[in-house]
């Protein structure tokens, strides 16, 4: 699995969106050498913390090495300097313009290794009139317009529970890379990578975007219903709920026939998908009139035998203990820095029919700080 052993990564990176965006890298098989301020990154005291190592740090940060330098010293910015001229990419997320006031921003060091390949992850962008401000998820979901088609109808703004934004702009940050080096590898040029939280959110809304662009409306909040099929969403049985999506009219004719009402099928109102979207408040509750009359479990096993796509409303305990996930053997035992075994999920792509392994720990804070820098040319060796 590993199909970027040999590419040399250099993070300059805190809390999620770029060390996620390095991990994944890494989980490919890049070396990655992680450049953190003495006090650490700051999610090194994010909760849950087993005697003194944050479990949150260690799921965005495994197959690092750890390497703290104070930049505010010319020493710490020369080490900088030299780890990044060893590499073949940067990874950086601090504010625009702060990597130019130290000298080690793209511009600067492109000049001395035209090769290098920079992604810069921020909030709005490199340039143009936001460039300057920052961002946490929870304002760029609100920002890109995630907030305004999440929840209830009617109900009070509420973000995704995961942390959308970041984790997407990581993604596209490392999909960014792997054709930066495939160019590379083609041409020799570097390349300067722009990646924006809000870019990469409001691109991921495909479907929402293009509903405006076509209608001129902007897209409600719908709760668990799609805009544009049904049924399609949770449904509340007897004793909770559960989540069922007939997406077309073939399974929509295989439900109709699992709750026994076979005239739905001929019913006007929802002859297609497109009318049963519009009709989909009544025929929810038609549906679950029915739905009632049994428990979940009876219902996922009627639907999952007609071929209809269902599934329960599960917590992470129980979506972890899925069947398909050991077989997959995407969770698999951590330890960490400190000797605390834990476990952890790992990349959940599989190659060649394998799932790879946690090559190295997450890093205790400098772990590798001697060891990398022994290896390094470093002009300057006087702290100030």
């Amino acid at each position: 699995m590993k199909l970027l052993q040999g590419v040399k990564v250099a993070e300059f990176c805190e809390i999620a969106a770029g060390p996620f965006c390095a991990m994944l890298l890494a989980d490919m098989g890049a070396e990655v050498v992680k450049v953190e301020r003495p006090e650490g990154d700051a999610m090194r005291s994010w909760p849950p913390v087993n005697e003194g190592y944050s479990e949150n740090f260690a799921s965005v940060n495994r197959n690092k090495k750890s390497v703290v330098l104070n930049m505010k010293t010319a020493h710490g910015l020369e080490a900088a300097r030299a780890i990044i001229l060893d590499s073949d990419v940067v990874v950086e997320n601090f504010r625009p313009g702060v990597l130019a006031k130290l000298g080690i921003d793209y511009e600067t060091m492109v000049g001395e290794k035209p090769e290098l390949i920079y992604c810069s992850i921020s909030a709005f962008g490199q340039s143009g009139p936001r460039s300057r401000e920052g961002g946490f998820d929870l304002t760029m979901q609100a920002m890109a317009g995630i907030m305004s088609v999440t929840g209830e109808p009617g109900g009070v703004p509420v973000k995704c529970g995961v942390p959308l934004c970041d984790f997407t702009t990581a993604l596209y940050g490392a999909f960014a890379i792997s054709a930066a080096l495939r160019h590379k590898e083609k041409t020799g040029e570097g390349q300067n990578i722009d990646v924006s939280m809000l870019g990469t959110s409001l691109a991921i809304a495909a479907l929402q975007t293009s509903e405006y662009f076509g209608t001129g409306n902007d897209p409600k909040k719908l709760g668990s219903a799609h805009p544009r099929n049904a049924p399609y969403q949770a449904f509340r049985a007897q004793d909770g709920f559960f989540g069922m999506a007939a997406g077309n009219n073939g399974l929509w004719h295989s439900v109709c026939d699992v709750v026994g009402l076979a005239e739905l099928k001929e019913d006007e109102r929802y002859i297609n998908p497109t009318l049963r979207a519009q009709n989909q408040n009544q025929l929810r509750i038609t549906l679950e009139e029915i739905f009632m009359s049994k428990a979940v479990d009876f219902w996922l096993k009627a639907f999952a035998d007609a071929g209809v796509p269902c599934s329960p409303i599960n917590s992470y305990s129980s979506a972890l203990k899925d069947p398909q996930v050991e077989y997959m053997g995407w969770v698999q035992d951590l330890t960490l820095a400190n000797g605390f075994q834990t476990k952890t999920f790992v990349s959940p792509l599989r190659l060649n029919g394998e799932t790879a392994p946690v090559e190295q720990r997450p890093p205790l804070l400098g772990e590798h700080t001697q060891e990398v820098l022994a290896k390094l040319v470093i002009r300057s060796t006087t702290e100030e």
